[in-house]
């Protein structure tokens, strides 16, 4: 079996693994199949940020839209960890998507040209310090990216990305089985409008989960956060057992991100 064949079967046969155990694969007439979610993480040095930003927005996001990746979601880090950083989030409509991309890109020459000088720099001066990417498979309460809409599409967005981390993989389960048959449904009727919620398949800690919000503006987050913490259903969910956070949650990490003037997200 050739390289690229064993690996995009082991990321199937992981990913079929992760999905089936909430049902993810199910699909029905009005039901499409699960979304996979690439996010990548490029670290940079201050001086690099204006060079990365023009070379994503001039080469690389219109490869990968010519590539099929239809919405590329592109973020700075407005709070959390290291930064400067941009964050690119690749939804891929199948497995096969996420493995042939690469190869899709290798043979774009619009690509090869307009990025030559950006591929092929020196140590000394590289295009960026390093990538740290994760690849998610949607919930089956979520199978498919939600752009914002409404007041949420405004220039002032913002979006928070919270990873939650559990100490087992049945822990885990029971978090992705909690949003799904009602908390997703909570966050939408008190105004936490999702983009995407993604069990992770390749990622740095696991078992874990990683989810998107977007607000109109920070003030927007705080008032929504709000309705949501005191909502009489959410308290009753988060405290029945087996739903507890003791019960399935090790650690949370949340990130607040800015898309780029050229975000298709």
């Amino acid at each position: 079996m050739k390289r690229r064949e064993f690996i995009a079967s082991s990321i199937a046969a992981a990913a079929g693994a992760s999905a089936l155990a909430s049902d993810s694969l199910a699909q029905t007439p009005s039901k499409p199949m699960p979304q996979f979610y690439e996010l990548r993480q490029y670290h940079l040095r201050t001086t690099m940020r204006q060079d990365f930003s023009d070379y994503l927005k001039d080469v690389s996001v219109p490869a990968l839209n010519r590539a099929g990746i239809s919405q590329v979601g592109v973020f700075t880090v407005t709070f959390g960890p290291e930064s400067p950083t941009f964050w690119l989030l690749l939804p891929h409509k199948d497995i096969a998507s996420v493995a042939s991309l690469d190869g899709k890109l290798q043979t774009d020459q619009e690509y090869k040209t307009k990025g030559a000088e950006h591929h092929s720099r020196p140590a000394t001066n590289p295009g960026y310090v390093r990538i740290d990417s994760q690849l998610m498979v949607a919930f089956d309460g979520m199978p498919t990216l939600e752009a914002p809409a409404g007041a949420n599409a405004t220039p002032s967005r913002v979006f928070e990305l919270r990873t939650y981390e559990s100490h087992s993989k049945a822990a885990h389960r029971k978090k992705m089985e909690m949003f799904n048959t009602g908390e997703i449904g909570i966050f939408r009727r008190t105004g936490l409008a999702p983009v995407f919620f993604g069990s992770n398949i390749v990622a740095q800690r696991m078992p874990s989960l990683t989810y998107m919000l977007v607000f109109a503006d920070m003030a927007a987050r705080e008032k929504n956060w709000g309705q949501f913490v005191g909502d009489p259903e959410w308290k009753t969910l988060s405290t029945t057992p087996g739903f507890t956070d003791p019960e399935i949650l090790t650690n949370i990490t949340s990130y607040i991100l800015r898309p780029t003037a050229f975000s298709q997200i």
